[in-house]
């Protein structure tokens, strides 16, 4: 076999944390998996090193959070989702205030301190039923953060409320919104995305949306759902996307990748596997030297592979999970409590801390 010495100096600028381009990208993915995570871990490394005064190497993060479904109603009828339902659905539903209520005192029971708020598009809710639950949530249980609706939600918003996007960030701020999830993030290429979601917010849409919440001081994750019907090129261009934004904005707290999950959807493709997913996510550590934090999926991918994660670039293993619909709907079905959570951390040699949205440590 021929020696490639283009190869070797991508190796070095991998291991020394130099910016990559999409094509050095496509060569890293070809490299031998273990390898590949080596030089993940090596960038872990180096954005992790000046993290909790400098012990960031040493500290894998999660955190205890509660995913509420305030709707399944949606208009939207993406192909890979399981969970939506159409508005005269048997099973179709609005939380009430009592049931939310019970969920988030669980939460804190537990020693919570979150609650990821996502919903259906449903069609018909108004603006000022969003501000007051978000009020109500923010005055009768102030010490949760309202880490809430997805960028394809505020498109939908700004559609049904007619107004400019930038006046409903702030006035969901100003009502105790907190931060923003990654949600419907996909895939960022628009061809995918009329693939797979043709009527719901395309790429340069999910962004600007991301842009305004920043700079209201919005901090947001970036998430990436594969292994369906995109390439890895396209990969590559969704990872290129979310860097170029963090480089104009700043504001995302985190990478979180899984895969596509197909029970009862209408996307019938061949599901990506352990070691896809761990090339994926090794490949986004590299890619994205500008993120402070990358996330395990251990909700797709089980505890295991999610414990192994750890180790192909990712140092925060995410939440308990106290409940989870979306990925449940769609045939995946972990869980874990934070004794195991902390467990499979430690396991590794690393401390095990609980952390808060913005990645400061709570114990």
């Amino acid at each position: 076999m021929n020696h490639d010495p283009s190869l070797d100096d991508l190796r070095h600028r991998v291991w020394t944390g130099r910016r990559i381009t999409p094509a050095e990208a496509r060569r890293l993915y070809d490299l031998p998996l273990a390898e590949l995570g080596a030089l993940a871990d090596r960038r872990r490394q180096i954005a992790r090193a000046a993290a909790y005064d400098g012990r960031g190497n040493q500290i894998v993060t999660y955190i205890i959070d509660r995913n509420i479904n305030y709707t399944n109603i949606c208009n939207v009828g993406c192909a890979f989702c399981a969970f939506y339902r159409a508005e005269r659905a048997p099973d179709a539903y609005v939380i009430t205030r009592a049931e939310l209520d019970q969920k988030i005192a669980e939460t804190l029971a537990l020693g919570g301190t979150q609650i990821l708020l996502q919903g259906g598009n449903h069609p018909r809710l108004g603006k000022q039923w969003y501000l007051d639950l978000l009020a109500h949530i923010r005055d009768r249980f102030p010490q949760i953060n309202i880490h809430g609706f997805s960028p394809s939600e505020f498109v939908h918003f700004q559609k049904l409320f007619n107004e400019p996007l930038e006046q409903i960030l702030a006035d969901f701020k100003a009502a105790g919104l907190g931060s923003l999830p990654g949600g419907g993030g996909e895939i960022l290429v628009d061809r995918v995305r009329r693939q797979v979601s043709p009527r719901k917010a395309m790429t340069d849409d999910w962004l600007a949306v991301m842009d305004a919440a920043h700079r209201l001081g919005l901090s947001s994750s970036a998430t990436m759902m594969f292994g369906h019907v995109e390439t890895r090129a396209d990969r590559i261009e969704h990872l290129e996307r979310v860097r170029a934004q963090q480089d104009r904005s700043g504001g995302f707290t985190a990478f979180i990748g899984w895969t596509f999950q197909a029970a009862h959807t209408r996307l019938r493709t061949p599901m990506a596997g352990a070691q896809e997913y761990l090339r994926t996510q090794a490949l986004a550590r590299i890619y994205l030297d500008n993120f402070p934090s990358v996330q395990s999926s251990w909700v797709t991918q089980g505890p295991a592979i999610g414990q192994v994660a750890l180790k192909f670039g990712a140092n925060d293993l995410g939440s308990i999970m106290i409940e989870e619909n979306v990925v449940a709907q769609a045939g995946t079905a972990f869980r874990m409590t934070v004794a195991e959570m902390r467990r499979l951390i430690a396991d590794l040699g690393y401390e095990p801390h609980q952390r808060d949205n913005w990645y400061r440590l709570l114990n």
